[in-house]
């Protein structure tokens, strides 16, 4: 096939008419974030940068206590996390993280696949101080936790997976939902040339458009983010990756985890896909479905995603107060 004007002229058109959605949606009222010092989103937050293999990681911490690890999904960054982030800090030290090549992180030449990018992040992690950790990740950052929990079974003590089934257990059955998959795995540089800069916002919106909670997404935030070429074109190697990803995770299947996780999908999202998927390759699975949310769960409805992950995290424990907490429990 070639991939002249008229497909590109087709492709923007449907884009344009999936997005629907005008161009002052999740408009960022938010002051703009460094990634060096103090943090602007919230007291007691600040930015930092550690050197891993392949160049270095951005993070933003706060709070005290045992290390809960964010880690964000695509098109996105540790800003997806800002509204969570407070209110898990008063039990944890929260380690939002920039996935490589995304956000505030450095782009490594290399290194898109999921095992690779589990290690760096392990790397970074190591470097803060802290050797056992819980992970809640969504999306893209699912794909990340799972390699990482299977590898360092030892280091790993919960696991929260949002939105997303793993690569060789699930996720292939979905990219018929969405064209997106197949167009962000084309090899370079048929998306980096049909996608440019004026197109971005476009482009994400189709994505943002997911939410149920419309306007609950930061979209400028990403916009922003994703403004550089060089950042697209590492969100398209993570998506490159997923077939030896899913190649590496089947044939390590038997290696399966033995920590509690919990899958989460949305009640207009995945729903119960995300635990279906992980009952494959681990022992303690528990199933929550995020109400009144789409694919955005931490910011479509924060207070349930706060809700439960203190209850799945919590250091004390807890009775869920609500029906929908009951597989939050730990």
């Amino acid at each position: 096939m070639r991939w002249g004007r008229a497909a590109v002229s087709a492709l923007a058109a449907l884009v344009l008419a999936l997005a629907a959605t005008t161009a002052s949606a999740g408009a960022s009222s938010a002051p703009s974030e460094p990634t060096e010092g103090p943090a602007l989103f919230a007291p007691g937050f600040r930015h930092g940068k550690v050197a891993v293999d392949g160049g270095t990681i951005h993070y933003v911490r706060g709070g005290s206590g045992p290390a809960l690890v964010l880690l964000h999904g695509w098109p996105q960054t540790w800003q997806m996390w800002r509204k969570v982030m407070p209110d898990l800090a008063r039990e944890h030290t929260v380690i939002a993280i920039d996935l490589p090549g995304l956000g505030g992180s450095t782009v490594p030449t290399g290194g898109y696949d999921k095992v690779t990018t589990a290690r760096r992040v392990r790397q970074a992690v190591n470097q803060l101080g802290f050797r056992q950790v819980e992970i809640l990740a969504h999306d893209l950052g699912v794909l990340v936790a799972y390699p990482y929990a299977r590898d360092f079974p030892t280091e790993v003590k919960r696991v929260a997976m949002l939105q997303t089934p793993v690569s060789g257990f699930g996720l292939e059955e979905l990219y018929g939902l969405s064209w997106h998959f197949r167009f962000n795995m084309s090899p370079a540089p048929i998306p980096e040339r049909i996608l440019d800069n004026d197109e971005v916002s476009t482009y994400l919106d189709m994505m943002f458009n997911f939410s149920h909670q419309q306007g609950a997404v930061d979209r400028e935030t990403f916009y922003k983010a994703y403004a550089d070429p060089a950042r697209r074109t590492a969100g398209y190697e993570y998506y490159r990756a997923f077939a030896a990803d899913a190649e590496n995770n089947q044939a390590n299947a038997a290696r399966r985890l033995p920590m509690p996780v919990l899958g989460m999908g949305a009640q207009y999202g995945f729903g119960t896909t995300v635990a279906d998927s992980f009952r494959r390759i681990a022992d303690d699975v528990r199933t929550v479905v995020a109400p009144d949310s789409g694919h955005f769960i931490a910011e479509e409805n924060p207070r349930f995603l706060i809700d439960c992950a203190n209850l799945f995290f919590g250091a004390q424990g807890g009775t869920p107060q609500r029906p929908e907490l009951a597989g939050c429990a730990p």
